[in-house]
């Protein structure tokens, strides 16, 4: 039986389900589907940064920095728990770039877009600061500046989960095997766990990230005989090491370095530091099926290299615990260095027949604001502009004001949020709550329910996981297997033993959704 929504958005990535979540609330009838699970690839795997970018600066990508850094403010309001404020320490290296340059620099990056929350840059004398005490003896001087942290593959999640509270009906681990056009709409096939299904759509959006130009090459038939792939995507992978703690504070390094790329050094999951990235450009090939991509030798190599020209405790590959890559699509403009590639998005309207959007390009902070713009688009193709919504809205969890009262900013409201959590949920502890709060904000009575003690919250699976979170995450955010939870919904997998990971995914085999 045919099933028939006003849009079908293909990819669950940050830009599909954030295209999927702005549509839905405009009221339209919308549909994802998403070929792996949420956040499974690119969306899963950056730095973890809400930035505006400082060095895109150097490229003169000024409306870029700009759009980011308006976008920055929104977002830490929006999701407190899951983004937060984080300073960055930049040593200054004379080989590098002259002081005055970086000082217009972050004078142009504190002054493009409004400030309400963060603190604007400052200079630091490394030598007489904790924060020079990791750095080697040559690095006297330096510079912070504010930019924020996100958890990523969460982040994704939270628009998908306020997708389907407006309607939106969402499908992972369902790929689009074909879609044909008409004049009249779009007919698509997907491969879903139970089975086949034809789905009808008056409008199809291409948001599918790495997969962008070969879906509409491969997998989308046009009406007459007319090409609908015109951009190419140069597909870069950014691959990022985990190291033990580096330091002890709780500011982030952002390091230059002679290829006059950067490298940012960050604390991560408490006892970790977080080093990448990289910019190894693909060949279109390399992305045939859904595989994850995966760092290599090289870039591990390059990676504990530049770090340790800056610590004077060299990080080396025997450090690494875990490594994660990334595949950027970055929309082609012709730049011979990967890193120079715009990280711009491109919004293409096709309307030769029934009305096809394809995103190119984009970055994480940018892509509220994609979203907003493709849903202005969709209403003119669809001659039924609807008004935009989100930019003075929660993410789902991001509303603390019936735990805490009304918001101050955003840092400060959700440790008065994890006061409270752990006031209501006495039996949790500290570490269990903080944890808890940070993943599901104010979302976590759903999680804990009627929980009053420790032994409510069922067997525990691993320390600090238990049943009643993993029954809570496969019943409303599509958790279908141990490494959707231990590595996109939360980071857990990386504290545990490999034991304890299998026994988190026997209980998935034991408990099937």
């Amino acid at each position: 039986m045919e099933e028939h929504f006003d849009v079908l958005v293909v990819g669950g990535g940050i830009n599909g389900a954030g295209i999927a979540r702005d549509l839905a609330g405009r009221g339209w009838k919308v549909m994802l589907a998403e070929a792996s699970d949420f956040a499974a690839h690119t969306s899963s795997s950056s730095t973890k940064l809400i930035h505006g970018g400082l060095r895109y600066l150097e490229y003169y990508e000024f409306s870029l920095v700009r759009k980011a850094l308006q976008e920055r403010e929104v977002l830490l309001k929006s999701a407190p728990h899951i983004i937060w404020p984080l300073r960055f320490v930049m040593p200054h290296d004379a080989a590098m770039r002259p002081a005055w340059v970086v000082r217009l620099g972050l004078f142009l990056y504190d002054h493009l877009a409004r400030r309400e929350v963060l603190p604007g840059s400052c200079g630091v004398n490394l030598r007489s600061s904790k924060l020079g005490e990791p750095l080697k003896a040559q690095y006297q001087r330096g510079f912070i500046y504010s930019d924020g942290w996100v958890d990523d593959a969460r982040l994704v999640l939270l628009n998908a989960l306020d997708a389907r509270d407006k309607g939106a009906k969402l499908l992972t681990r369902s790929p689009v095997t074909s879609v044909q056009r008409d004049a009249q709409g779009w007919t698509a096939q997907i491969a879903t766990p139970e089975g086949g299904r034809q789905v009808c759509a008056r409008a199809l959006i291409n948001a599918a990230g790495p997969w962008a130009e070969s879906f509409l090459r491969q997998v989308a038939k046009p009406a007459r005989g007319e090409a609908l792939a015109t951009k190419h995507l140069r597909l870069v992978k950014g691959s990022h090491i985990i190291v033990k703690r580096c330091f002890e504070h709780d500011h982030a390094y952002i390091f230059q370095n002679p290829d006059k790329r950067i490298v940012f050094a960050i604390p991560y999951e408490g006892d970790y530091t977080l080093i990448g990235t990289t910019d190894v450009e693909l060949a279109p090939t390399a992305l045939d099926g859904f595989a994850k991509a995966s760092i290599d030798a090289n870039e591990t190599a390059y990676l504990c290299e530049q770090a340790s020209r800056y610590f004077t405790r060299p990080v080396t590959p025997s450090d690494v615990v875990w490594s994660y890559a990334g595949v950027r699509p970055l929309l082609d403009d012709a730049s011979g260095d990967p890193s120079a590639v715009t990280r711009d998005y491109l919004l293409e309207t096709n309307t030769e027949a029934a009305p096809l959007l394809s995103v190119w390009g984009g970055k994480i902070t940018t892509f509220r604001k994609l979203a907003e713009d493709a849903a202005d688009l969709i209403g003119e193709m669809l001659g039924d502009k609807r008004a935009a919504w989100t930019e003075k809205s929660y993410l789902p969890g991001g509303d603390l004001r019936e735990w805490i009262g009304a918001p101050i900013r955003p840092d400060s409201d959700f440790e008065r949020f994890v006061a409270v959590v752990e006031q209501r949920y006495d039996f949790l502890g500290h570490k269990l709550a903080r944890r808890l709060a940070r993943a599901y904000g104010s979302r976590l009575d759903r999680v804990l329910g009627t929980a009053a003690r420790l032994s409510d919250l069922g067997q525990e699976l691993a320390p600090g996981l238990y049943a009643i979170e993993l029954r809570y995450l496969q019943r409303e955010e599509w958790a279908m297997s141990a490494d959707d939870v231990l590595w996109r919904r939360s980071k857990l997998g990386l504290h545990y033993s490999e034991a304890e990971r299998a026994g988190v995914a026997a209980w998935f085999q034991l408990n099937p959704r």
